[in-house]
């Protein structure tokens, strides 16, 4: 196995292996902590510099009541604002990605913005009376840019800056030359699952369960998977394939075609690699193309499982049939995943259940839990308080910690 270049940390020998109780995933007033003292303050991936190439073109991100549009200025510079026209609150774009040529026009009454988010003019300026148009500007949020991928949080958190926060797979994506790669349409690459987020995390978070429920996986690289742990909520994830044809279809077509990546150092050669962010976010990257995945809460029993897929310019048919081989496979052990999560996530309304008892290959499950209850101290409690108190028991163990 090759080694790993990563400060990680190891399992304890002694841990408690106890997982968050079942009320965690099923209840609104938690739910409502989770959205302001987690997804809102952290920061989230919306896409990649070359999904807006051009003067004009955006992309939006929703998250909890919380829109935002990312676009490219006629300076060529990225920027991110509130996806809200200061007039009325109404979206000034709609859909996921497009192009605003020179301005942007809100739909609800036409005020006018100029791509750097600066207000160009209500539509009927003089029944505004005196009206600073340098005080109604889109309003902006923060944005950061990390290989080319941009990142943003709709409100300041405990994180540090993007590039803090993940340098320690900065050798890897330089490698990987991820400044340079070029979008791939999926249609339709969205599902809502009717599960809380946290257990679709619960089921990445570890690949203990690879060897049954992932067959397509297992025939790739199982006997060569390694779950890494580093700090700050980020994980890898490896498997190396080749060493074996692979029995399925897929797999044995996959390991002939996808040819050598001598450019990357020997422990990306014949890898794939996964790298997860805290809260929910996942690069997933092989030696033919990459994506990300995002769980997006809906609700305290919706999820989406959403994200965006690329590939390296200059693709050769080798490369492009490799790459379709790898989506297959990924595709097989998405559907595998959901079916999982659903499992777990209904059984929590049992009474016959228990709570988890963790084995040494599922200490990832542990990491992320036990960041959610330093954010969220009342997640330690074993039974659920009222509804109503949990807002205000969550303010009173935070104050004591």
């Amino acid at each position: 196995m090759t080694r790993l270049p990563y400060p990680t940390v190891s399992v304890p020998k002694d841990w408690d292996r106890r997982g968050l109780p079942g009320w965690t995933y099923h209840s609104p007033a938690l739910f409502a902590l989770e959205r302001d003292k987690v997804f809102l303050t952290h920061w989230q991936i919306v896409g990649h510099d070359c999904d807006i190439p051009n003067p004009g073109d955006w992309l939006s991100f929703d998250l909890l009541g919380e829109r935002a549009v990312v676009m490219r200025g006629q300076d060529g510079v990225v920027r991110a604002f509130h996806n809200l026209c200061r007039h009325r609150g109404a979206r000034v774009v709609a859909g996921s990605q497009g192009h605003c040529r020179g301005s942007v026009v809100c739909p609800f009454h036409g005020w006018v913005y100029n791509l750097d988010g600066s207000l160009r003019g209500p539509s009927q300026p003089r029944s505004f009376g005196d009206l600073n148009r340098e005080d109604f500007g889109l309003k902006p949020i923060e944005m950061e840019m990390f290989h080319g991928f941009i990142f943003l949080r709709f409100a300041p958190g405990p994180q540090p800056g993007i590039a803090e926060l993940l340098a320690p797979l900065d050798a890897d994506f330089a490698a990987y030359d991820l400044k340079s790669i070029v979008p791939v349409t999926i249609p339709d690459w969205s599902v809502d699952l009717p599960v809380n987020w946290k257990s679709v995390r619960d089921v990445d978070n570890e690949g203990y369960h690879v060897p049954l429920a992932h067959p397509g996986l297992q025939d790739l690289y199982g006997r060569s998977y390694v779950d890494c742990y580093m700090d700050d909520g980020l994980s890898m994830s490896v498997g190396w394939f080749g060493d074996v044809p692979g029995r399925g279809w897929s797999v044995r077509h996959y390991t002939k075609l996808s040819p050598p990546r001598p450019d990357l150092p020997q422990h990306l050669q014949r890898a794939w690699t996964y790298y997860g962010i805290f809260p929910a976010q996942v690069f997933a990257i092989t030696p033919d193309g990459l994506q990300f995945y995002h769980d997006i809460p809906i609700s305290e029993g919706v999820t989406r499982l959403t994200g965006r897929v690329y590939r390296w310019p200059n693709e050769t048919r080798e490369r492009r049939l490799a790459r379709y081989l790898a989506y297959r496979i990924d595709r097989a052990t998405s559907a595998e995943d959901q079916q999982l999560a659903i499992w777990s996530n209904e059984s929590m309304k049992s009474d016959a259940f228990e709570g988890f008892h963790l084995s040494d290959l599922e200490y990832g499950v542990r990491r992320h839990h036990d960041r959610l209850r330093d954010l969220l101290p009342v997640m330690r409690l074993d039974t659920a308080p009222a509804e109503d108190r949990i807002a205000q028991i969550n303010a009173e163990m935070s104050c004591l910690t």
